[in-house]
């Protein structure tokens, strides 16, 4: 039961590595084409988030916003391989941010090919924060060992 524990959580985890090698070694001095995926999304998004909430949000810069993603996919992937839940942490963490943001099917009519696609995506990544979400309630739930006492009997 123990390997297969492992191979799945490689098998999971490898969606993330792969995905921040990827933004890694194409990073670049602007911060390749992940910023230029993400900033129109973000950008939107700031914008509703700033008017809901009543005061303006401060400017980030997309290169830090891309190098924070590829730092939580790449140390929440490892860790979470080793079985951390401060792994998983990272990995919702990361989840948590992107999905709204890069997946606003909220913002394209239902008819739209584009609602689809973005929906579709959406529910994938709620899928993954579920499955770890998961994890982290079966880790939580399996009580710690604790080491027995030994008693020595006195004997006559």
């Amino acid at each position: 039961m123990g390997f297969v524990s492992f191979a799945g959580r490689v098998l999971f985890a490898s969606v993330f590595l792969l995905s921040a090698y990827q933004e890694f070694s194409e990073f670049g001095v602007d911060g390749g084409p992940a910023a230029k995926a993400l900033k129109p999304k973000f950008n939107l998004f700031m914008r509703h988030a700033s008017s809901h909430i009543g005061f303006e949000v401060p400017h980030v810069e997309m290169r830090q916003v891309i190098a924070g993603t590829i730092f939580l996919k790449g140390l929440g992937g490892l860790l979470f391989i080793f079985s951390s839940s401060f792994g998983a942490y990272l990995l919702l963490l990361y989840l948590a941010f992107i999905t709204p943001v890069m997946y606003d099917f909220y913002n394209y009519d239902v008819e739209k090919s584009q609602f689809v696609q973005l929906f579709s995506k959406f529910i994938q990544n709620l899928a993954l924060i579920g499955g770890l979400l998961f994890f982290l309630g079966t880790k939580n739930s399996i009580p710690k060992r604790q080491k027995k006492k030994v008693s020595k009997t006195k004997t006559n």
